[in-house]
């Protein structure tokens, strides 16, 4: 079926159960930013393959919101499919929720699938329109029914992820949580999200392209850990080591039969913002609900000695992998073709001879001139475009290896650059390293540093639609929270052990996007009378193409920043490499 035809079928079935407007969100029913083919409803009825976006159909209507990243890349998208872009963020441009509040009227029904819907947004929404006389239908699911070749839910089989990379064993983090559940008086804990759940239980799965997570459900009392996972995912040993450390596995279906069953005593502590809607309405009324964010997120986000190291050694591979790329990358230019999937795939083949390679942490961003102006560009054999010894080509990559995770992003300057060009790069560098630079107290949240990397531009009335920086787990999903750098407020503070990216960017619509991404470890500083302060450790190591920099912009401060850092790289990097290589790697670190 055409899109149009799917958007068709789809009126049908909302005109059968006199729904008014259905909305198909990007999630699944762990609320997954990332998701399993099964629950890529939200690209099948719009043909929008971004991360981030939503869709709401009605007898007349059908619009897609997201936000700046997917611009571009959605307008493209979306051609010839007769739905409309809402470009939210925008003057005069509604969010769908109120959307949704300002079009719908007393009588009208919204409908969506309670079971990839989140909690804390449905019960907002549906308290909000039943005020006005709105009603609202949870519990179909009208993909499914339309949907005839829809995928299955995976059941790729899960692996233990070993105690000398995990660095703290399950029963000790299953014990932790418990000792918070008694902080919090409650009983019982319930966990959907499959980050959450894989640290906590030490395993890691395939489910998911380029996030080693598995599906699965948990329930923690301060008697049992309940595990509910598909049976033939688990082999012998796997289940046999679970089982003996107390966890008990149940069937991944009877999760919403198990809630049900709650006894009315029971004090239950959920996440509204990380379980789906179903879930959240299935626990008994008689029940407590306490409500607040999973333990694990912010136990998972902080990283343990273990970690630390494991992510570290991660990154000196990951540096040789990217220090091979860029010599052949150099020495390969204008002798063969080389386009934005031959650069991406060589990549990957390199990363994958490297020591406890896993897979890529994401998918490679490879945008050469205009393309790199699309934020999360990612070449097609439609799309793919040679590179030529000319402008600027970004590369925006990672890797999962089984003791850490990697993200980075280099731009190449390829010839001489225009005086706009070295303007653009040297601001996102100077922001780059302003933020890196950021000394801080402890209690500090990203929002307030995120002005550090855009203040040079803002002066120049410049800015960059994303996010300063995410969280990062640990052989983990790339995106990780609770913490990040970002314009939009969030109550989660900056802890020592926590692993952020640092990305500033510039983007020319048709002619070229500059970011530069290191990640950075949160680590103390100094206590003084004023308490206690805490800094970035840039954990990244490879060199910043230095072509493009207009050094009469930097302060002092920026150079010797900039100077320090290939120094870092150049002496853990060199002892790793070959003779040509080191040699190489001494030039492009040496001092400006």
């Amino acid at each position: 079926m055409k899109i149009t035809q799917r958007i068709e079928k789809l009126r049908e079935k909302m005109a059968e159960l006199g729904i008014t407007a259905y909305i198909i969100p990007s999630t699944d029913p762990h609320i997954s930013e990332y998701v399993p083919q099964r629950w890529t409803s939200r690209t099948w009825i719009s043909g929008f393959t971004g991360s981030a976006g939503t869709v709401v159909i009605t007898d007349k209507i059908a619009g897609l919101w997201t936000d700046s990243r997917y611009f571009l890349q959605a307008t493209h998208e979306l051609e010839g499919s007769g739905i409309e872009l809402f470009k939210v963020g925008l003057t005069g441009i509604e969010d769908y929720p109120d959307w949704i509040k300002s079009n719908l009227k007393s009588g009208d029904v919204l409908g969506f699938d309670g079971m990839v819907v989140q909690a804390s947004f449905a019960k907002g929404i549906v308290a909000e329109l039943k005020q006005n006389g709105v009603e609202t239908s949870f519990g179909h699911d009208l993909i499914e029914q339309i949907w005839t070749d829809r995928p299955p839910i995976p059941e790729n089989q899960i692996f233990v992820h070993e105690l000398k990379y995990a660095g703290k064993s399950r029963v000790e983090k299953i014990n932790d949580i418990r000792t918070k559940m008694k902080q919090k008086n409650v009983d019982t804990h319930v966990v959907a999200t499959l980050d959450d759940l894989c640290w906590i239980f030490n395993i890691r799965g395939k489910d998911v392209a380029f996030n080693p997570v598995a599906v699965c459900y948990g329930i923690i009392t301060l008697q049992k850990a309940q595990l509910y996972i598909y049976e033939n995912k688990l082999d012998t040993s796997v289940r046999a080591e679970l089982e003996s450390d107390g966890v008990e596995i149940c069937d991944y279906d009877d999760l919403i039969t198990a809630v049900k069953r709650f006894d009315a005593s029971s004090r239950v502590y959920v996440d509204p913002a990380r379980v789906n809607y179903a879930l959240y309405t299935a626990i008994p009324g008689e029940c407590t609900k306490i409500e607040g964010m999973n333990f694990s997120t912010n136990m998972k986000a902080i990283k343990n000695n273990i970690e630390i190291q494991g992510v570290k050694n991660a990154m000196r591979r990951d540096a040789v992998a990217m220090c091979e790329f860029i010599n052949w990358f150099e020495n390969t230019l204008g002798k063969e073709k080389i386009s934005e999937v031959s650069a991406s795939d060589k990549l990957r083949q390199i990363r994958s001879g490297k020591e406890l390679f896993f897979g890529e942490s994401f998918n490679t961003i490879a945008g050469y001139a205009g393309n790199g102006a699309i934020v999360h560009y990612g070449a097609t054999a439609e799309s793919d475009t040679e590179i030529k010894a000319e402008g600027f080509f970004l590369l925006d990559s990672g890797g999962q290896y089984f003791d850490g995770t990697t993200d980075i992003t280099r731009v190449f300057c390829l010839s001489e650059p225009t005086e706009q060009m070295m303007i653009d790069y040297t601001l996102v560098l100077k922001g780059h390293i302003n933020l890196s630079l950021a000394k801080y107290p402890t209690n500090t949240r990203g929002s307030q540093l995120d002005v550090l990397a855009r203040i040079e531009m803002w002066n120049r009335a410049i800015n960059y639609g994303h996010g300063t920086g995410h969280g990062v787990g640990c052989f983990m999903n790339v995106h990780e929270g609770p913490q990040n750098i970002r314009m939009n407020e969030n109550p989660a503070v900056l802890e020592s052990g926590m692993i952020t990216s640092n990305e500033p960017g510039i983007y020319r619509e048709g002619k070229y996007g500059i970011r530069i991404e290191n990640l950075v470890l949160t680590v103390p500083f100094k206590e003084t009378e004023f308490g206690k302060f805490l800094q970035f450790e840039t954990l990244t190591l490879c060199p910043i193409d230095t072509r493009a920099i207009n050094i009469s912009m930097l302060t002092e401060d920026e150079r010797h920043w900039l100077n320090e850092y290939h120094k870092f790289v150049y002496d853990e990097v060199s002892p790793l490499l070959d003779g040509e290589l080191k040699n190489w790697l001494k030039e492009k670190t040496k001092s400006i």
